[in-house]
């Protein structure tokens, strides 16, 4: 019968109006858990001396494990997780911040749940016609030094012409005001994009200076474990530092389309990584 899409007219109403969406239960409890399982598995493999720590408050610090990260599965510690002597002030399972780029290419569970076709209905409904995941996260929240990820924008990062990036946001754990849940301005997309993360010949930089935001016009996008948060690429977004004893884990995929936009050369994802992606992704091609 092929793909069909899978949302329904008020859904789409009000994600182009405040742009974002929350579909609960879009995983089911044994999706969900498989995914925490796998990431369990993969941690307890997870060589320490082959890593990073990972900011988004210092994004320009950005160094070449992170760069190549979006073809390997990379693991990146939070900036809280070493003491003053430089070891883990505790476990490394309770010291990384997220684990990507590639988990929805080259990890057998976290592809198949990325490859399903409730993703491609999603996607079609939206309008995109050869969608592809650029990059994949497993983002843990950790307690108590889960790190803040500053207000931003994914076109920001993975820029085409025109704009076409959406973040799906899948919550692996309950997400509230308390560990750390997603924040954001509703209707922010329709200002357009602020600026751009470039990549050149002395490494990666901003564009323009941060804009300030008001925190009264952010709103909590509170969800429990299973929902998926559909994010406009030039919505403003945030969240806080988690500093309760509850981590926070979420699976996030990034996507753009491939029909009628072009892949800016100055992303930090190469134009040749995005090649290889359109090449190996035809289970989303709609």
């Amino acid at each position: 019968m092929g793909i069909v899409p899978n949302l329904n007219s008020d859904q789409l109403q009000f994600f182009h109006s405040h742009g974002y969406l929350v579909i609960e239960s879009f995983a089911t409890p044994d999706e969900v858990h498989a995914m925490r399982n796998r990431m369990e598995l993969l941690l307890h493999g997870f060589d320490c001396s082959t890593s990073s720590v990972f900011s988004t408050v210092n994004q320009l610090s950005t160094d070449d494990y992170f760069l190549q990260s979006a073809e390997n599965i990379s693991f990146f510690f939070e900036e809280k997780a070493f003491g003053e002597n430089g070891n883990l002030k505790q476990g490394k399972e309770l010291s990384i911040n997220k684990v990507g780029h590639a988990l929805h290419e080259l990890d057998p569970v976290f592809k198949s749940f990325s490859d399903s076709e409730k993703f491609s209905g999603l996607l079609l409904s939206l309008g995109y016609k050869r969608p592809i995941a650029i990059q994949s996260m497993y983002i843990f929240k950790q307690p108590g030094i889960g790190g803040e990820v500053v207000p931003h924008q994914d076109n920001s990062f993975l820029y085409t012409e025109p704009t076409t990036c959406t973040g799906l946001w899948l919550a692996l754990e309950d997400a509230n005001t308390t560990n750390g849940c997603l924040w954001a301005i509703p209707g922010s997309h329709k200002n357009g994009l602020v600026r751009r993360f470039l990549r050149g010949d002395k490494g990666v930089y901003f564009d323009q200076p941060s804009p300030t935001y008001d925190k009264k016009d952010f709103v909590p996008i509170e969800v429990k474990a299973g929902s998926l948060v559909v994010i406009h690429g030039d919505v403003i977004h945030q969240s806080f530092e988690n500093q309760s004893p509850k981590s926070r884990h979420a699976y996030s995929l990034h996507v753009v389309d491939t029909e009628g936009c072009v892949w800016a050369q100055d992303n930090c994802v190469d134009a040749t990584r995005v090649e290889e992606d359109d090449a190996c992704n035809e289970s989303w091609y709609i």
